[in-house]
Parts: structure tokens; sequence; C-alpha cells
């Protein structure tokens, strides 16, 4: 299967500045630090961590929303990390944006009509076509037609988040970014958008970076994932493999956090010691060595490489985890 995104080496620095008139830069935040990954076309690639581990700054650097500071973003074999313009607004029909809260992200003084074909106006569709597909996209997600001349503020939060997926269909994207899509739901409309997703996804042939922190909805939704801490890939690999035998310490104690359907089964909890350090100021070698439980010297001296660690392609960022090279 090709892949339809190329993430290589990725970075997102947010200039700090201080000073007068004229302030100078004395820093910059580091977002994104070095992310790479790919995208195979019709998967799911779930991208978890923690609040502040640049999850959702590198959905938005790859749809060029933050100007990337550094690395390649390849879609469709083309390298599309310096396009401007007229280019750059083509790309906007082939990758859209599901945003994380449904209240914000709606006009409330526009129409669900016209919410939703506000994008083929702006790219010309043809007035009948809007109208024909309008109807289609209401009703794929759930939405009665009837609805179409109310506003947002006469809808639940669940219903809402429709209406922004609809939006983000209408003009037939390939990649769509889904930037916590569910998190500001009540969990019985979770599941219940995320079998939609999964619906529409084969209906409509789309390929999925689902952006959240809840990781038994990327566990549900998910082909492969990877984990994020401080703006770098710990860890990425199949969902299976990788919820039954995480390798890296930070993704063995995300994983631990998971609630226990069964009350009579006792769960060993990992906790992490210490705070998420800042990403302005992020600590020498390896990222995570000063909340580690096993971190050694070499830890704190040299940033580890993502190296396969299963024979299943699974990869991880860690000293103390063993490379396995697949067929041995």
């Amino acid at each position: 299967m090709s892949s339809l995104l190329e993430v290589k080496k990725l970075k997102k620095h947010f200039p700090v500045k201080s000073g007068g008139i004229i302030p100078r830069q004395t820093g910059a935040v580091k977002a994104v630090d070095g992310v790479s990954f790919d995208v195979k076309k019709g998967e799911t690639l779930g991208l978890v961590g923690e609040s502040g581990c640049g999850k959702s700054t590198a959905g938005r650097a790859i749809l060029k929303l933050h100007e990337p500071t550094d690395g390649e973003i390849i879609f469709k074999g083309k390298d599309i990390t310096n396009v401007q313009g007229e280019q750059l607004r083509k790309l906007r029909q082939e990758m859209q944006l599901i945003f994380q809260d449904p209240y914000a992200s709606l006009n409330p003084r526009k129409t669900v009509e016209q919410i939703i074909t506000e994008p083929m106006k702006i790219f010309n569709v043809p007035k009948r076509e809007r109208q024909k597909k309008l109807s289609r996209l209401m009703d794929v997600v759930g939405l009665s037609s009837y609805q179409k001349d109310r506003y947002p503020h006469q809808f639940s939060g669940g219903q809402r988040q429709r209406i922004g997926i609809a939006r983000s269909l209408a003009l037939d994207p390939d990649l769509v970014i889904c930037d916590e899509p569910v998190s500001a739901l009540d969990v019985s409309i979770q599941a219940q958008v995320v079998n939609l997703m999964e619906d529409l996804q084969q209906e409509f042939d789309l390929t999925y970076i689902f952006i959240a922190h809840d990781l038994s909805v990327v566990h549900h939704i998910s082909d492969r994932v990877a984990v994020m801490y401080l703006g770098q890939i710990v860890e990425i690999g199949e969902v299976g493999e990788l919820y039954r035998n995480p390798k890296h310490p930070y993704t063995q104690a995300l994983l631990s956090a998971i609630p226990e359907a069964n009350p009579h089964k006792q769960k060993e909890r990992i906790l992490i010691k210490g705070d998420l350090p800042s990403p302005s100021n992020p600590p020498q070698g390896c990222k995570f060595h000063t909340r580690c439980p096993l971190a050694e010297d070499i830890c704190k001296q040299v940033n580890p490489e993502l190296k396969q660690v299963s024979e299943h392609g699974q990869q991880a960022a860690c000293h103390l985890v063993k490379e396995v090279v697949a067929g041995h």
C-alpha cells in the first residue's frame, strides 16, 4: 500500500521574543522537534500523548496552518513543505481538518446550510451540485435536511460535531486530520461520533490522522499509533502490537492509565514522576529521562533515534530497548 503522506524530521519552533520597541528573539518553544512518520492511503494513524506534547501543532503544520520551521512534508509524492498562494489554496481541497471544539469552530451567525456549503462556494461548485451534496452530507452524518436552516446554538454538542464533520467532507478530501474530535463530547456521544467516522472512512475512502489523548478511543479507531512526548515520537507501531506489548517506558505508563472495565481485575498503575519539562528548554539527551524510572547515564547524554524493536515493525526511541531486525 502506497503512502499518501510522508513527514520527515518535521519541526515547528515558535520564537520567544523580549525587549523594548524592537524585540529580539531570545529563544524558541520547540513544539514539534523532528517528527517523522508516514500514513498509508485508507488507514488511520492515531497520534497520542499528554497535553502539550505537540500533537495538535504537528497536525496543523502538516496542513500548513502553521508554517513548518524545518523538515519535509510529502503528500501524494509531491513536496508541499514550501507551497504558497494558489498551490496551497488548491491543496486545501485534498486536506481538511475536524476541529476539537464543536462550539467554537462553527460560525454562530450562519445556518447549517451556509456552514457546509461555504467551502463549495469558495471553490466555485455550481449551486445545483452544492444543494445535492448538502443533502447527501447531512444524511450521511445523521442530520435531517429540514435542519439546514437552523443555527449552531439550536443543536447539541454531538450534532454540532456532525456539522463540522460534514463541512470537512464538502470538498471530497483524501486526508482528514482529526484534532481531538470527540474530547469535548459526552462519553455516550463519543462512541456514536467515532463509529460515524469509521463509516465515513469506508464510504468516502478517507485517510485519517486521529489526534487524541484518550487511548481507548485511539485503540478503537486506529490502524497504527504514534506516541509523542515533548515534540518527538517515542514509539510507533500497529495498534494491536503496541497496546499489547509497549516497549517505551512512557508508552507503558500511558497505557497503564487506561481504566480497567472489570471492577474485580486489579491493574498496576505506572506513575510518572515530576512535571512535563518546558518545550522552550527541553532536557539534554532523551527528553523523557527526567521522569523515567529506568533512566541510565547514556539517557542523559544522547537522544535516541527511533529503531525497530519488534519483528512486526514496531519502533521505539529508547536506549534500554534492544533493536530487532525483521526476520531474525
